[in-house]
């Protein structure tokens, strides 16, 4: 066959806030990059993060420093973050989001001109640096406004099927162009894997169509290690109608204005579950939560901006015990602070025009009047690629990643806002480190036995006909609907290990998935293709879940409830064994410096 060939000395992969700061932060080191882009630029998932990035710059309560964020980012990771990771975020992140304003994003404004910040759940003083709720929005623009003047080739719609390798490094990846089905080769002598989650493995998510893991999957058949793929992240307020729109990201922004959650009978019930880790900084009372989210120094946050994997299990808890909405969710109620604010209604569409609009056209509700119906919905996951928290480069020599598909600085669970931030500091360290390494290497020989055996591959679904072949969305739904009723948000050894008894067949059925037509505009032979990566992540979710026999974070066992001191000391790594089978165990993570040791303890 012949190909399409480029030849960078690094390559990105993934277009979103971490593969476009890589790209700058490569190219502004004189090496040549090229991005590659399963969807269109500019259709990142980054631009579904509303509420905005943490960064620690003090504009609103100048109490706020790297350190307070440092510990707010342990504690919400139950201590099993990467605590280098966490604390390089910490003290990275206000240069990061400074360095975007001078590069023109337009960030929400304080009285005297400093970035405006605001409430999120887990932070302990505002710090969320936002645009509305655009924030990702803003952020990609200014990305990539910035980027196309940095000498950067960008291949749009173009998946990436197989990373190459050359003895125990990786040099080049190989792929295809969505729109004409052309096959293309790219060498390189570093790569940068920023390709964000795995939320298509789930039925109901926020996520858009291309999250379905490629990124760790490509990592793990290239020989690197993932960690932690049990906490997955379900964020509490997704949208649960019209069944056409469910999962939809409702921005924890709405919360962080003074947003409040009711059950059917009208009870604010996030008041009745307050963990004794929070309960110091947790408001008590309607009004002293309202207080807060107006930026009274003195006043407790409101229940409803608790960690996100809290908040989540406290609606499920609701809508299984006969309190939830019509449709199957609870009510986020906005509206009511109208009684609060004179020109209450043109306050909420200020601060929340997206959420507006979203509600106004896509089910027929103005939030300034009334609740919206909201329930939770696979959002993230903390897991990922192991990589070194300083370079990101992870067990494989030349492959880094950065963003959503690295794993390390979440821990257990992700607080709002840290991800933005995260692709921003990561994505810098990343594209940094990826260019160091390129200089340092010479471009190695690709097998050519490799490429041919990829795409033949990727060619078998059109090869499949008869009664023996099968549908690849049957394929995906059925896999999508294992997970979300088993692998959810409350899990069991016995519904966890259906899960894993179910993916024999789930991978006998994906090699007999068929397509017709041709390679041009051809979703169903895209959906197959995916289906490979979908599997591997779930499974890998599903098999680290039934290792951990606790409740901490986003994980939760209704047969483990309590936490165990001693798997709180341990990272679930996967790696591929020499058979092909995926080897999963545990190990102890580094002990912490003593120095961020006493941060911690400062900031409890």
């Amino acid at each position: 066959m012949t190909y399409e060939s480029f030849e960078y000395d690094v390559l990105v992969i993934g277009a979103g806030g971490a593969g476009l700061r890589a790209a700058i932060e490569a190219s502004s080191a004189g090496v040549s990059v090229g991005l590659v882009c399963k969807s269109l630029l500019g259709k990142a998932h980054t631009v579904m993060a509303e509420g905005g990035m943490a960064a620690a710059l003090g504009n609103v309560d100048d109490r706020d420093d790297w350190k307070v964020h440092f510990a707010d980012t342990m504690r919400g990771g139950q201590y099993l973050n990467s605590w280098r990771m966490a604390e390089l975020h910490a003290q990275e992140a206000p240069a990061r989001a400074r360095e975007l304003e001078a590069w023109g994003a337009v960030f929400d404004r304080t009285k005297d001109g400093k970035i405006l910040q605001r409430n999120f759940g887990g932070h302990k003083y505002p710090r969320l640096a936002h645009v509305g709720d655009r924030t990702g929005l803003e952020m990609i623009r200014t990305l990539q406004d910035h980027g196309i003047h940095q000498g950067i080739n960008v291949h749009m719609e173009c998946t990436i099927i197989e990373l190459l390798k050359n003895g125990d490094r990786v040099v080049g990846a190989f792929g295809y162009d969505r729109e004409k089905g052309r096959f293309r080769l790219f060498t390189a002598r570093a790569v940068v894997l920023a390709s964000g989650g795995i939320g298509r493995a789930f039925k109901v998510t926020s996520n858009s169509w291309e999250y379905t893991g490629d990124g760790h999957a490509l990592a793990y058949r290239a020989g690197a290690e993932l960690m932690d793929m049990e906490f997955v992240q379900f964020h509490p307020t997704g949208m649960v109608w019209p069944p056409s729109v469910r999962g939809i990201l409702v921005t924890e922004g709405v919360r962080g204005e003074g947003g409040v959650l009711r059950n059917s009978d009208g009870k604010r019930f996030m008041f009745e579950d307050i963990p004794d880790a929070y309960k110091s900084s947790t408001a008590d009372d309607e009004e002293e939560g309202w207080k807060y989210t107006q930026g009274d120094k003195n006043s407790r946050r409101p229940p409803e901006l608790l960690t996100r994997d809290h908040v989540a299990r406290c609606i499920v808890r609701e809508i299984k015990e006969g309190r939830g909405s019509p449709h199957g969710g609870v009510f986020l109620d906005i509206a009511w602070i109208k009684e609060r604010l004179p020109n209450g209604a043109e306050h909420i569409k200020k601060k929340l025009p997206s959420m507006y609009h979203q509600f106004k056209q896509l089910a027929g509700i103005d939030i300034t009047q009334e609740p919206m119906e909201v329930g939770p919905t696979t959002h993230y996951v903390m897991g990922g690629i192991r990589v070194d928290a300083d370079t990101q480069m992870s067990t494989v020599r030349g492959l880094f990643a950065a963003g959503e598909c690295a794993a390390g600085l979440h821990g257990a669970n992700r607080l709002g806002g840290n991800s933005l931030s995260d692709l921003l500091v990561f994505g810098q360290r990343a594209g940094q480190y990826a260019a160091a390494f390129a200089k340092e290497q010479t471009t190695a020989a690709i097998n050519s036995d490799e490429v041919e055996a990829a795409a033949r591959h990727a060619l078998e679904p059109f090869e499949r006909e008869g009664s023996d072949a099968e549908g690849p969305y049957q394929v995906q739904f059925d896999l999508q609907d294992m997970m979300q009723a088993q692998v959810g948000i409350v899990r069991s050894e016995g519904e966890i290990q259906k899960a894993v008894d179910g993916f024999p067949g789930l991978h006998q059925r994906a090699n007999r998935v068929g397509v017709q037509g041709n390679r041009e505009y051809n979703a169903g032979w895209h959906t197959a293709l995916d289906l490979r990566n979908l599997l591997m992540v779930a499974e890998a979710v599903a098999r680290s879940a039934i290792l951990r026999k606790e409740s901490r974070g986003a994980h939760f066992r209704e047969d483990h409830l309590e936490k165990d001191p001693e798997q709180g000391k341990l990272n679930t790594v996967i790696r591929q064994g020499t058979g092909g089978e995926m080897d999963v165990v545990q190990e102890t993570l580094a002990p912490i410096r003593d120095d961020l040791q006493q941060i911690i303890e400062d900031n409890k």
